[in-house]
């Protein structure tokens, strides 16, 4: 009897546990935004210098794949890079709180709070958004070798054969829709989950699941946020990554205050 009042008061405090989820509408979704370039602008170089930092990774990424001949998964890992972005976008939440407060944002406020909260579950919500970059890459490339072959081509002749070849365009649209659905899902869980985990102290599962619970409640206004990001990302890569620059702090911003604005605040907030 005792161990089933134990169980019964456990689920009570795990259901209790769980942060409830708040209507979301296409108005909050452009209001995020207004919010995340305001932000930018209040503290413009602290956000230059995260999105230049994220950039030169993704070139340095890049610059390695061309190096070692792997041209093809060049494009995969660009835009296959935003999986690891909300997880980049950590400081930029940091910033957010600190003007949330009314403070001056600050190299040594900013590290800090990054650090104390990689120290929580954030770093495992960095590790399974990383395996999925990875499982996706794996993906892109067994499509590649599937309707490709196993040929060794150098750029040039790589783009001649996915734009001017009927293989090559229907591994383009193929790869791309498979790379939309994982997309989606790793946004699915991960929307709110990184701005979750840094500002309270919860497993990350708990974080993953309330984030799938918010897109699944708000679906419509969900969907037109994830492809914001998309289109913005798709821009930045077409700007050579430079569109990095604006658009990360801008988008991480914005995913502090959608966060703020789609998850009930803690018990000890309120």
């Amino acid at each position: 009897m005792t161990e089933s009042a134990n169980t019964g008061c456990n689920s009570t405090k795990a259901a209790a546990a769980m942060p409830a989820v708040l209507p979301v509408t296409t108005v909050d979704i452009l209001e995020v935004l207004a919010a995340g370039l305001r932000d930018f602008r209040a503290a413009p170089v602290h956000g230059l210098c995260v999105g230049a930092i994220y950039t030169a990774g993704g070139w340095l990424l890049i610059l390695l794949l061309a190096h070692f001949d792997l041209p093809y998964l060049v494009y995969p890992l660009a835009a296959g890079f935003a999986f690891i972005a909300p997880f980049i976008a950590t400081a930029f939440y940091a910033i957010s709180r600190i003007l949330e407060r009314g403070e001056r944002p600050t190299w040594g406020g900013i590290i800090g709070s990054t650090w104390n909260a990689a120290g929580r579950d954030l770093r495992w919500m960095a590790l399974v958004t990383g395996f999925s970059l990875f499982i996706w890459m794996d993906i892109a490339a067994l499509l590649f070798f599937g309707f490709l072959g196993l040929n060794s081509l150098s750029a040039h002749e790589l783009l001649r054969e996915i734009f001017t070849t009927p293989m090559g365009l229907l591994f383009l649209v193929i790869g791309n829709g498979v790379g939309a659905a994982i997309a989606f899902a790793v946004f699915s869980f991960s929307a709110t989950s990184f701005p979750m985990l840094f500002d309270r102290d919860i497993d990350f599962v708990t974080a993953m699941v309330t984030s799938v619970k918010l897109v699944l409640a708000n679906k419509v206004a969900m969907i037109i946020w994830c492809l914001t990001i998309a289109g913005l990302i798709g821009v930045s890569l077409l700007s050579g990554l430079f569109g990095l620059l604006v658009t990360l702090p801008v988008l991480g911003h914005a995913s502090w205050h959608l966060y703020r604005r789609a998850i009930e605040p803690a018990a000890d907030t309120k």
